[in-house]
């Protein structure tokens, strides 16, 4: 049950980060989640799972931020098509950076991920890894059926509706 825990964890951790990157930038979407009730951007965990999955493979930071940028990099890739082809939404829309992948993925990010996966290797998942070790083994399952609940409806409205704004817990302004 760890890694669900940690799939939690840095979903809402990468929820964070792009609301503080929306308010940074001044981006009209201010919510930037991507499930209807829980406040998780999944691409983060995935990326981090991989992630986290892979350094102890691999151990010189050299190594952990190289095959960390490229996990992070093919799930943001992969989660990316998943939207657009599976449930026919964009969350995120790179066309206009140099190097980009059908929008998917571009260089620049790519550089971002690769700087954040030595922070949370080295200094964030220690903390994390203490903490999800204290979290009691019952409370697994019903945290995997409400993940798993909030992701089936939230599939089932973005492919209804054709946009992440069905998201959208805010009045626009």
């Amino acid at each position: 049950m760890r890694w669900l825990w940690y799939f939690i964890i840095y979903s809402f951790c990468g929820f964070l980060l792009e609301v503080a990157f929306a308010r940074a930038i001044r981006h009209p979407k201010r919510d930037r989640k991507c499930l209807l009730l829980l406040p998780l951007c999944p691409v983060y965990g995935l990326g981090a799972c991989l992630i986290l999955w892979l350094a102890p493979r691999v151990q010189s930071p050299l190594w952990v931020a190289l095959a960390g940028g490229l996990a992070a990099t093919a799930a943001e890739l992969f989660m990316g098509a998943f939207y657009r082809y599976a449930l026919g939404v964009e969350f995120w829309d790179y066309a206009g950076m140099p190097g980009s992948l059908g929008g998917l993925v571009c260089p620049a990010f790519s550089a971002c991920w690769t700087v954040l996966a030595l922070g949370l290797v080295y200094a964030v998942h220690p903390a994390v890894a203490e903490l999800t070790a204290r979290i009691p083994g019952w409370l697994g399952p019903p945290a995997l059926i409400v993940l798993a609940s909030d992701a089936l409806v939230t599939c089932a409205a973005l492919r209804r509706e054709g946009t992440t704004d069905v998201l959208r817990w805010y009045a626009p302004e």
